[in-house]
This record gives structure tokens, sequence and C-alpha cells, in this order.
């Protein structure tokens, strides 16, 4: 099919690039990729038929920008627009895997999965749930890849949550009770230590003032929280989490969360001192843009609102 697209090059006034990689895309890409998920799955071999796939990309790249053969594959793929094989069909995969997930209690596939929806009731004598590990580690298939990725942890989002609605966020209704005091990197670290020495000096006198100081680090993917509570006439407490296979930006709101969390429990608390050497992930709980990072900056607001609230 890839070689009699080229017969659409000696029309009258021929076809532009865009339109050829659109007519690739709609009608090659349904045709060829049709029923992928019965051999593109994890831990079968896969060499025989991406190599067949990147020889017919490879054509329909060189027809579309009409370049050399001699031209890398990598290099005309990015000029035309088209990703990798081999990672579109991951892009695609991954999509298929999640369909079961908006399928009705009752349907059928369900009654093959190991799946907390599906009761024992209506369970097929050969579903997933019946085998044991040793059976399902040797069973390969779309649909053992579509079970296990039902227990992955996703990113929760909520585009009209109320904190960031316009009126309702905390910087329409809270804007002068909380305020940011950056380090100047250009100034001498000595100076700006004493400040922070003075600041916590003032505010480690005052009964109503909590002073919270929280980094995180990952190591060999292993995530490390660590926060320090100052209160007057208190001992300082440390909390320590650990965490896998999260990001520094992840650890990092929560530890700010947690330790937010437990200066606001405190009784008679008037004023919250976060010390943090992480600007940018703080900046993030006020960001209104939907990121992959809400569900923590909607639990800090929520907090701080009512922190705010009945002070």
């Amino acid at each position: 099919m890839v070689k009699c697209m080229k017969l659409l090059g000696n029309s009258l006034h021929s076809i532009i690039p865009a339109q050829k990689c659109l007519l690739y895309r709609c009608c090659i890409f349904p045709i060829v990729l049709y029923g992928f998920q019965l051999w593109f799955y994890n831990h079968t071999p896969l060499s025989y038929p991406l190599k067949i796939l990147g020889k017919m990309q490879r054509r329909a790249t060189i027809w579309i920008l009409g370049a050399f053969k001699m031209f890398s594959m990598e290099g005309i793929e990015a000029i035309a627009g088209l990703i990798p094989i081999k990672l579109h069909l991951q892009k695609l995969v991954g999509r298929s895997q999640l369909h079961p997930l908006v399928l009705l209690p009752n349907h059928p596939i369900w009654s093959l999965m190991d799946s907390p929806s599906s009761s024992s009731k209506c369970q097929h004598p050969i579903s997933l749930s019946t085998l044991t590990d040793c059976q399902r580690s040797l069973i390969k298939g779309h649909l053992v890849n579509s079970n296990n990725k039902l227990y992955g942890i996703f990113p929760s989002f909520s585009p009209l949550h109320p904190e960031f609605s316009p009126g309702s966020r905390i910087i329409d209704n809270f804007s002068d009770c909380f305020s940011f005091n950056l380090s100047n990197k250009e100034k001498n670290d000595k100076i700006h230590l004493q400040q922070l020495n003075n600041m916590v000096l003032e505010s480690s006198s005052s009964i109503s003032i909590a002073i919270v100081v929280m980094d995180a680090s990952i190591k060999n993917d292993i995530a490390t929280s660590i926060s320090y509570m100052h209160l007057a006439n208190h001992s300082l407490t440390k909390t320590v989490h650990h965490a896998a296979f999260v990001t520094s930006t992840e650890a990092e709101l929560f530890v700010i969360r947690y330790g937010i969390n437990q200066a606001c429990i405190k009784e008679n608390m008037s004023k919250i001192i976060v010390i943090t050497n992480s600007i940018h992930v703080v900046k993030k709980i006020f960001d209104i843009v939907l990121h992959s990072y809400q569900s923590h900056a909607v639990a800090i607001l929520s907090e701080l609102c009512r922190f705010f609230a009945s002070n």
C-alpha cells in the first residue's frame, strides 16, 4: 500500500507533505496495526514484525519528504512529524490496556480478569484470579497486561475544583495571609544563613508560631522526605518518610503537605513558617494550570484556607 501511495505524486498538482503525512497516518496505520494487541505485548519477540514495520515507515517517510534513501531514519522521521514505530505501538498499547476501565461492570471481559469490580459469582472458570503465581508467570498476552495495569497508580485531576475557581482561590481570599521570602543567590550564603537564624530566633519565642523545615532527596529510586517542626516549649519533632519510584517534585510536595498538615492541627497556632530549598515546587501549589501534582496542591490549599479562615 505504501508503494501504491507513490502514484498520488503523479497527479496534476500533486499533494503537499502535510497531506501525505495525514494520508499515511489515517489510511495506512489503522490497516497495518489492526489487531496489534495479539502480537505486541510484554515478553514477546518483536524483532521481525518491528523490522517489517520499520521498512514500511521508512518508505513512507521518504515519500512524504521526497528525501534520499541515504538519510538517517531518525532525522527524516523527526522532520516528517512521525514518531518511531515502536514508540507509537507502546503508546497505543498503553491506551488499549486502560479500555476495561470504561466497560460496564457486567461486561464479559471482567469475568476473565482479577479485579475488585468483578464478583466471585460471575468469575469464569479459567479467569486470572483462579491461577497460581507460577501459572501467572507463564501466561503472556494483552489481557494479562491489562489486568496488571488496573492496579497501577494514576494521577487524579479535577479541573473544576473549587480551590481553582476564580473567586474561591486562596490568592483571591487570603492574598495578604501568606508571603514568600526568597534568597538571593548573588548574596553571600553566610548573610542568608544569618537572616534565617535571626528569623528562627525571633519566632521560636512565640507559642503561636510553628517553624517547619523540610527537604527531600532521591537515591537508588528511593525518595526520602524529612521534616522538622519546632514549637515553643516543645521538643523538636522529626519525621522521615520513604517512597519508591516517585519523582523529586512528588516527594517535595508530599513533605510540604505533611508539614503544613501537622502544623495546622496544633492548637492556638497563628503563624506557620515553612523553610524549604524548592521554591519552584511551592509555586506549583498555587498554580491553577492542570498538572499531575494537583491532588497534593488541592490538599495543601484546602488545609491553608481552613487555617487562614480560623485566624
